[in-house]
């Protein structure tokens, strides 16, 4: 039998460079283990800690996206190769706050270079096509947060810097559509129509379509920002992370009651749903970081590996960024 044992699979099956990756094996031989390495496409993998049964590895830097092809090597001999879903990298020297958004006419994505508070820079909004050529596309707005479209496809963007959501016209113009709503982060719409903005100092404010504000539900302050998604029932489901290991993706109904729709997050920041009802949030799990899936019923894993994440959109072709 190979030194290498047989690998029985890859946890999570999707990962960005620098995501630790569990290799589980059989019979792996770890008796010496300057011999021990994981190869991802052939590059080999920092390990984190290595056992006969399994394997941490950190994704390697790489140019290659897709579906790799993983491998284990013990005492010069490789095992059959497993596979692992890179991430493709679209753009970088970005600063995303709150989630990416794509524009429902065409499909390309719009992110922002936000930016310390008070910081300007003469690009903060930029577009990505669908073939992934970036453009710039505004630098009216400082310190952009979130950005979410409307059923007639108008883009909205908070400023966390003056607590301004701005109304984004055909000719890529902001316009003031609701102020003095503290430190705007997240927004997103209902079916109805209303818009809902997170003030991270702990206020959620609905506001009409003309930019009249109230405050609609109260939660404690969040060291970053909060962020907001609507589900499949209509009700706001909301992240504001806090120092705590154990934050919770709140769920508040029509009526403003809130409850905690699931509890045991480190930092859970983007948030979006799927088509079969699924949550997605860019958070820790289980001492684990990257994008954590929550059923319907309630249970929760880690689906993509990856440090630093922030926000997350999904197309309804199954592509996520």
């Amino acid at each position: 039998m190979s030194r290498a044992g047989r690998i029985l699979g890859v946890d999570p099956a999707a990962a960005i460079p620098g995501g630790e990756v569990a290799i589980d094996c059989t019979d792996f031989d770890t008796s010496d283990l300057s011999t021990c390495h994981a190869l991802f496409a052939g590059a080999r993998a920092h390990l984190v800690a290595a056992s006969n049964r399994r394997l941490l590895a950190l994704v390697p830097e790489m140019a290659a996206s897709g579906e790799t092809e993983v491998t284990v090597e013990s005492a010069g001999e490789r095992s059959a190769s497993s596979r692992c879903l890179i991430a493709k990298k679209l753009a970088e020297d970005l600063h995303p706050v709150a989630n990416p958004a794509f524009d429902p006419d065409d499909g390309s994505l719009y992110v922002t270079r936000s930016g310390s508070r008070g910081q300007h820079f003469p690009v903060t909004i930029f577009r990505i096509d669908a073939n992934g050529e970036v453009s710039d596309f505004s630098g009216d707005v400082t310190n952009p947060t979130g950005i979410a479209f409307d059923k007639s496809g108008q883009m909205f963007v908070t400023s966390r810097l003056d607590g301004t959501v701005y109304r984004v016209s055909p000719f890529n113009e902001p316009v003031s559509f609701a102020e003095d709503l503290g430190i705007a982060t997240g927004l997103a719409f209902d079916q109805e129509g209303w818009l809902y903005v997170g003030d991270r100092t702990g206020t959620i404010y609905r506001v009409n379509s003309i930019g009249e504000a109230e405050p609609f539900v109260l939660l404690e302050p969040s060291v970053s920002a909060y962020h907001l998604a609507f589900g499949p029932d209509d009700a706001l489901y909301m992240t504001g992370p806090t120092v705590s290991s154990h934050d919770a993706v709140i769920r508040v109904d029509k009526r403003g009651r809130k409850s905690d729709f699931y509890r045991g997050l480190g930092r859970p920041q983007g948030l979006a749903f799927d088509r079969d009802a699924n949550l997605y949030v860019a958070a820790s799990y289980s001492g684990r970081r990257g994008i954590v899936r929550v059923t319907p019923q309630g249970q929760a894993d880690v689906v993509l590996s990856g440090s630093g994440l922030v926000g997350l959109a999904l197309q309804p072709s199954g592509r996520a960024i």
